[in-house]
């Protein structure tokens, strides 16, 4: 490993205190050629990681939203990158809810194998390694060790839900479970949370019924699969990184038991109207 895990938590930190302190002025809003809005405190944290990521593995090349990208023909070639989303849920961000987090992610052969997603309001780091299937929370209280929890048929399920989308897709697909399931509880959350309260084994399922970036997503993926949770496609397939043009996943569901029989008990999703 070229990389000394500590000094990834300490990075994933440092991006985070710069982002809080923007959080606590009266911070302007832009917005990108998309439409989604953009801060100081995105840019603050994306200069913060690019520069300490060239100086702690320059061989590692790095994707991150708020840089560049290469072209596919390049990025395909990559074996292993960093992934980056400097401020991930910059609404809630600008909600000041505290619901946004620092998330960098090692892609190695397509799948995430390290995820470190930083919580900058509730001062934690959760750090996943998925080949030694080890995840960690630290915080100011020290380190715990993470794991799913485990399903049951007999038991209720806790679903974990976003904050800023959803719709009658979503909804219809809830209901549908509450056909499955003796009793469902619905969480809202916003940003990589949700894959990580995964983690955390403090709920059972998310189901996202809508467009998410691979940044969005990668580094809380690593921690969901290294605490025995999985992520796939609404078609049972793994979700893949850095494969097409695009950087759009797939609809998915995230599970905290991935040993669980969960495509013998999942409602089929509607289709899009």
């Amino acid at each position: 490993m070229e990389f000394r895990v500590d000094d990834l938590i300490d990075l994933t930190r440092e991006a985070g205190e710069a982002i809080l302190k923007v959080y606590e002025t009266d911070f302007d809003v832009e917005h990108k050629g998309d439409d989604s809005p953009l801060t100081q405190a995105d840019l603050a944290a994306h200069k913060i990681i690019e520069k300490r990521l060239e100086e702690l593995t320059p061989e590692i090349p790095m994707l991150s939203e708020e840089s560049v990208p290469p072209s596919h023909t390049e990025r395909r070639g990559w074996t292993r990158y960093w992934l980056v989303d400097p401020l991930d849920g910059t609404k809630e961000f600008i909600n000041r809810n505290g619901e946004f987090t620092v998330n960098i992610a090692l892609i190695e052969n397509g799948q995430p194998t390290f995820g470190f997603v930083g919580v900058p309001v509730q001062n934690k780091i959760y750090v996943g390694n998925v080949a030694s299937g080890s995840c960690q929370c630290h915080g100011a209280d020290g380190v715990r060790t993470l794991s799913g929890r485990p399903m049951k048929d007999t038991n209720s399920v806790t679903v974990v839900a976003s904050r800023s989308h959803g719709g009658e897709r979503l909804e219809g697909y809830l209901e549908d479970l509450a056909g499955v399931f003796p009793g469902v509880v619905r969480t809202p959350v916003g940003s990589s949370l949700k894959l990580c309260i995964l983690a955390e084994g403090e709920a059972d399922l998310y189901p996202r019924l809508g467009l998410t970036s691979e940044w969005d997503i990668g580094a809380a993926h690593a921690v969901l699969a290294a605490a025995g949770g999985d992520v796939w496609n609404v078609n049972g397939k793994p979700i893949l990184y850095n494969k097409e043009e695009t950087f759009l996943n797939p609809e998915f569901i995230a599970v905290s038991d991935r040993d669980y029989a969960w495509c013998e008990k999942l409602p089929v999703v509607p289709e899009k109207g």
